[in-house]
């Protein structure tokens, strides 16, 4: 039986999903832009995300799978992880070589490379043998569009310069990600199919109307 993963990214096209009902496990990143009630996990990578939760300007609720920083954050706040270990599923800290990409040897940079959403993607490939990922709300791998919807409730720095580094960072970790898992199939859901970096043939772009027809 083929095993479908959903990626619930959170670009403005994450929307794409809402269009119709979706079978298969269900991974979110952070606060996904709008409620889907029966997700597997969410995955969280950053220090800004946890601070958060911690002070409790922010909650999220189910599953959590933590990647490197959450494990830190938990390691220096041990009532906030015992007051939350239920909610961890795991802590994921794989970290492929690729995501070494301008950050020479130092780890934390690498980490700080590999985003949310390639965590979660990894994790689906990697951990949840998923044969079949649909990822919705990928939108920097087709356009200059950095736009998050974690940045209505976290303040981040999308000035040029940050992201310029942030495209040229993370697009070859993409690349690198998709010919590591070669025999897993990539849907990557969008409005057009004109991708802003190499991609092999394991990887196919569904293109979506902008607006459901009526």
């Amino acid at each position: 039986m083929v095993k479908v993963v959903h990626v619930i990214g959170n670009g403005d096209w994450s929307q794409l999903y809402q269009r119709e009902q979706r079978k298969g496990l269900k991974l979110t990143c952070n606060l996904p832009p709008f409620s889907v009630p029966d997700a597997w996990a969410t995955c969280i990578v950053d220090f800004k995300f946890m601070k958060a939760l911690t002070d409790g300007s922010l909650q999220a609720p189910g599953q959590w799978v933590l990647g490197y920083r959450p494990k830190i954050h938990m390691e220096k706040y041990p009532n906030f992880y015992i007051k939350h270990a239920q909610q961890v599923k795991e802590f994921y800290l794989d970290l492929p070589p690729y995501a070494k990409v301008s950050a020479g040897d130092n780890k934390g940079m690498m980490y700080t490379n590999f985003s949310c959403g390639h965590m979660a993607v990894h994790y689906a490939a990697n951990k949840l043998k998923a044969d079949v990922i649909n990822m919705w709300g990928f939108d920097s791998m087709f356009d200059f569009n950095l736009n998050s919807c974690s940045d209505f409730y976290l303040n981040s720095v999308r000035d040029p310069r940050q992201n310029v580094k942030l495209s040229t960072n993370w697009r070859p970790i993409w690349t690198g990600l998709f010919k590591e898992f070669k025999d897993t199939k990539f849907n990557v859901h969008h409005v057009h199919n004109v991708f802003k970096m190499a991609v092999p043939p394991n990887v196919e772009c569904v293109v979506h109307e902008k607006k459901t027809k009526k």
